[in-house]
């Protein structure tokens, strides 16, 4: 019998970033919208992450309600309050997380040396929360850690002797949490887990994600597709055989997005409000956006990119077959930063063709949701994507994506092709491959498709009309909350 009740049980969900209160990716637009989620199925979840600048302040009444006196070379507080409807837990600890910089990295841009200790401190906050409860009664029932910062979760939680489930959700495997072996004893590491065979080690560095996937009683990941990928090594990023081993399958649990921040209807941002029955308003936010990057309207897409900058996005790929695509009267415009030498590239574009390329460095949250509302396309190519949220919002908005064939991009995009245009089905283009002539050869179609205007306007109908809110998959995290409940008490 599935937990449904209003009283199904408690959460806490460790996460390094969270909206709207810090993020700087995807893992906050997901950590933020788990509770609201998981409301309706009857699971009540507290968000526990770090207390950087500013953070307590954006909190309604932030009350201590746990001392952390010997917190990793410093004293530490747990704070509680609110944040909208999101209930929080702050961990204060002014020698970890007060200084300039983001997150992770500092004014440089350089990885923080102490990174191991600040997110171990936050993993071994969750455990004393589990311990010893909080002032007013409330104990988790289950511990729902985020990638590498809360790897560390399952491991402590296994040192105190706690019998609590423990889901630990991989956002992004490339960032893993290598610490020097030496660091094993001020983590507060059980020696024996650093082993050839230990959960804690990896190639003779501590692995924080590689202990969460060991230990955790259930791994999850943010697309049915990319928990696939994870036992190939091309994606596994040398952690495919740890994955292949586990007790359990992952789970792949498609991310959603808010569909009330994000709403073409509704959106404050935007210069006209539409709906895919009144898509034709759609045209003046199109006007719009050509202006903000200067660029002339030609007969061809409007297409975008709103990413970071890095090989990842498969952003190299662009450059060499934009000219091409401009001559067929296409039109780019970029919103994003990132690697020197291709934000270089992309600088080189906007000079050589001033009224067809556009950048805007950096990410500014209002300019995204009139790209979204203005482009005709946005392109997403990347060599992998767990989940990928800019094509969940392009679709949302109705501007068509141009995707590769991985992660959650597949698994989101319906590609157009002639039976899915037979049937008025398509949603988006998925690249052949994922090289500079799969590329060329999505952006060929999507011209194509863009010279048929009721076709696209189809296509672009599709997307507005799909539904990748929370419903779904909050449901599926309820319903694996409450079976890792239930075979804990049984």
């Amino acid at each position: 019998m599935t937990k449904t009740s209003a009283d199904a049980g408690q959460i806490l969900s460790v996460t390094s970033e969270c909206v709207p209160l810090i993020k700087s990716g995807g893992l906050a637009d997901v950590a933020g919208a788990l509770p609201s989620a998981l409301a309706p199925h009857g699971w009540r979840m507290r968000v526990l992450l770090p207390a950087y600048p500013g953070l307590a302040a954006l909190l309604d009444d932030p009350t201590p309600v746990c001392d952390l006196p010997d917190l990793f070379g410093g004293t530490g507080q747990i704070l509680a309050g609110t944040c909208g409807q999101t209930e929080v837990l702050l961990l204060e600890a002014p020698h970890l997380f007060t200084r300039e910089g983001g997150p992770y990295l500092d004014p440089d841009g350089r990885d923080y040396p102490d990174n191991p200790e600040r997110f171990a401190a936050l993993c071994w906050a969750a455990m004393v929360i589990c311990r010893d409860g909080l002032p007013d009664g409330w104990r988790p029932d289950l511990v729902h850690a985020h990638d590498w910062q809360g790897g560390l979760v399952p491991a402590y939680l296994q040192q105190a002797g706690l019998d609590i489930p423990s889901v630990l959700t991989i956002h992004n495997i490339a960032f893993q949490g290598l610490g020097p072996a030496e660091r094993l004893q001020g983590l507060r590491l059980d020696p024996a887990l650093f082993t050839p065979e230990g959960p804690a080690e990896f190639w003779g560095k501590i692995g924080a994600l590689k202990a969460g996937l060991s230990l955790a009683t259930q791994v999850t990941t943010v697309s049915p597709r990319y928990a696939t990928e994870l036992e190939l090594p091309e994606f596994g990023m040398g952690l495919e055989g740890v994955i292949a081993a586990l007790p359990r399958p992952i789970a792949g649990i498609l991310n959603g997005i808010d569909t009330e921040s994000w709403s073409p209807e509704t959106d404050a941002a935007l210069v006209a409000n539409y709906t895919a029955t009144r898509i034709e308003k759609r045209k003046l936010n199109r006007i719009a956006l050509a202006e903000r990057f200067g660029l002339d309207l030609g007969e061809g897409p409007l297409a975008a990119v709103v990413s970071r900058l890095t090989r990842q996005k498969g952003l190299d790929l662009l450059p060499p077959v934009i000219p091409d695509f401009l001559a067929r009267g296409g039109r780019l415009a970029v919103l994003g930063s990132g690697d020197v030498d291709l934000e270089a590239e992309y600088a080189a574009l906007a000079a050589r063709y001033p009224a067809q390329v556009g950048l805007l460095r950096g990410f500014d949250e209002p300019l995204a949701h009139q790209i979204y509302a203005g482009a005709d396309a946005l392109l997403v190519p990347s060599r992998f994507e767990p989940c990928g949220l800019t094509q969940l919002y392009a679709l949302r908005y109705g501007a068509v994506p141009v995707v590769a064939a991985t992660g959650g991009l597949a698994d989101t995009v319906i590609a157009a092709n002639p039976a899915s245009l037979s049937a008025k089905v398509a949603t988006g283009i998925v690249l052949p491959r994922i090289d500079a002539g799969g590329l060329a050869i999505a952006l060929t179609q999507l011209c194509d498709l863009y010279a048929d205007p009721r076709g696209w306007r189809q296509i672009q109908k599709n997307g507005l009309k799909a539904d990748f809110g929370w419903g779904r998959s909050g449901a599926a995290y309820a319903a694996l909350y409450a079976q890792l409940v239930q075979e804990r008490v049984a």
